[in-house]
């Protein structure tokens, strides 16, 4: 349990590393990106919010009687949707800086830099491009079926539920691709990996999206899950090599 709440708090504890001396100018672009495509989303989220909640519990469903118990599962599920769509779009644009953040946390961590660590921001940007693309196919092909029982009258409560759970997972591959991608490690090993450890996977990803919820923090979130996912690698998933 104690391991399991460290992986929860780890993307907060990001937070203190991005204050490290040395570390902050590898802050900035993530910051700033995460500053303008967060406030877009959130202004989008506030639009459409009443149109959701109106759709997931319509006045002539059964499920309307059930409202006091399902529109907190609604409301999670919904602004797991719009955090989601902020991650995937901020983390395109800012994957070549974060990769340079990742690597240079270690280094504060360990003292030593990942022996593939990246070199400059022209030679990472299609590499973190195309891996930020094949995240996106990735979650695409998990989420699409339980896209569909959410939109089934009826089940669409056990879809908001299973798409939570899966949002923790996707947050998770999202940032610790970031650590293990310095140290050439590919796509279907991460997830090897991470499902060795469910639960701290889970607990991490949970972590990262309850920063996301936390007004002003959430600015900093995606700088400050790189640097916890960092720590989460060489805590747990560098020693499961074998």
């Amino acid at each position: 349990m104690t391991t399991l709440l460290r992986s929860f708090f780890l993307p907060l504890n990001g937070l203190r590393l991005l204050l490290s001396p040395g570390l902050r100018k590898y802050v900035v672009v993530p910051l700033l990106v995460n500053i303008l495509i967060f406030s877009l989303t959130a202004w989008i989220g506030a639009h459409y919010f009443d149109r959701f909640i109106a759709w997931a519990l319509p006045g002539e469903s059964w499920l309307h009687y059930l409202e006091w118990l399902l529109w907190p599962l609604f409301v999670i599920a919904y602004l797991l949707v719009a955090f989601y769509s902020f991650t995937i779009v901020a983390n395109l644009i800012a994957s070549p800086f974060n990769g340079i953040l990742a690597a240079r946390v270690e280094e504060k961590i360990t003292g030593r830099l990942p022996e593939e660590s990246p070199t400059g921001i022209m030679a990472e940007i299609l590499p973190a491009v195309a891996g930020e693309i094949g995240k996106i196919l990735h979650f695409v092909k998990l989420a699409i079926p339980v896209l569909i029982l959410m939109v089934i009258p009826g089940v669409n409560a056990i879809g908001s539920a299973l798409w939570i759970v899966l949002g923790f997972w996707f947050l998770t591959i999202e940032y610790i691709d970031y650590p293990m991608g310095n140290h050439q490690i590919r796509p279907r090993e991460q997830r090897r990996r991470l499902r060795k450890h469910p639960f701290h996977s889970w607990a991490f990803g949970a972590g990262a999206n309850l920063l996301m919820m936390i007004p002003v923090l959430n600015f900093a979130a995606m700088p400050a899950t790189v640097a916890g996912a960092t720590r989460l690698w060489l805590d747990l998933y560098s020693k499961d090599g074998q």
